[in-house]
């Protein structure tokens, strides 16, 4: 599964606002094993909210949060660009949901709040602990929260709980290295796509140095991956240490 956050919001980039969604979600997916595959904070721009639902949607393993948007005001533009983008098809109202509007404002459900409930055919509803004002999610793999941390959150971690606490245990190992990248590009160039690689240059007083990581579901494919840069640096005498 390849996980994407979205989180709409033109006051974050502009900076009356600061994200709270990326570091949560990080760790939340973390807790399982997973992480994030891409994230995306945008302003609430119709045709750029369109093209980035669009991109994750022809991604055939992608599993989406989204964050924001979701209300009753004119710059809420979410729900209706998922029902275009990912159903193809116009709101629909969701009963529950409706109810569930009118029994916490009464009269004031009308005109403008009552829309909170026109959602994508086919919406699942996401419990809100705040107010019960849902979220909603879409094939068990989008999903779409409110902006606001404190409902957005809970609603997530049930989710990944849920759907997504299983994974596949991954074996990471790592070193650092008293030398520059361009020395164990050799090394990398014969790493196979499958295995993650990281290559982070460190620039400091003593020098250039180098943190190599490998990450590989299976454990003995991984660390023997990792041999050959353990063997190219004790050819060319190169100091480093295991992290």
């Amino acid at each position: 599964m390849n996980f994407y956050a979205c989180i709409i919001g033109s006051e974050i980039l502009n900076g009356r606002r600061v994200d709270k969604h990326f570091e949560f979600l990080k760790n939340e997916l973390q807790k399982y094993g997973h992480e994030l595959f891409a994230s995306f904070i945008i302003k609430d721009d119709e045709n750029l909210i369109k093209n980035i639902y669009r991109l994750i949607k022809e991604d055939k393993n992608s599993v989406m949060f989204s964050f924001g948007g979701i209300g009753a005001t004119p710059d809420d533009l979410t729900r209706e660009i998922a029902a275009e983008v990912f159903t193809n098809n116009p709101l629909q109202r969701d009963k529950e949901f409706e109810r569930d509007i009118i029994e916490r404002f009464k009269e004031e459900a009308y005109p403008y709040r009552i829309h909170m409930s026109d959602l994508p055919q086919n919406s699942k509803l996401l419990f809100n602990p705040i107010n019960n004002m849902s979220g909603f999610s879409l094939e068990d793999r989008y999903f779409f929260t409110p902006g606001f941390p404190q409902m957005a959150h809970p609603m997530i971690s049930s989710v990944i709980k849920e759907l997504f606490s299983k994974s596949v245990k991954k074996y990471r190992f790592t070193l650092l290295a008293q030398t520059s990248e361009n020395s164990l590009i050799e090394v990398m160039n014969i790493i196979p796509k499958n295995i993650e690689l990281s290559s982070l240059p460190i620039l400091n007083n003593d020098g250039a140095s180098v943190e190599i990581s490998l990450c590989f579901e299976d454990e003995e494919c991984v660390k023997r991956y990792f041999q050959h840069f353990i063997e190219h640096l004790e050819k060319l005498d190169i100091k480093y240490n295991l992290i």
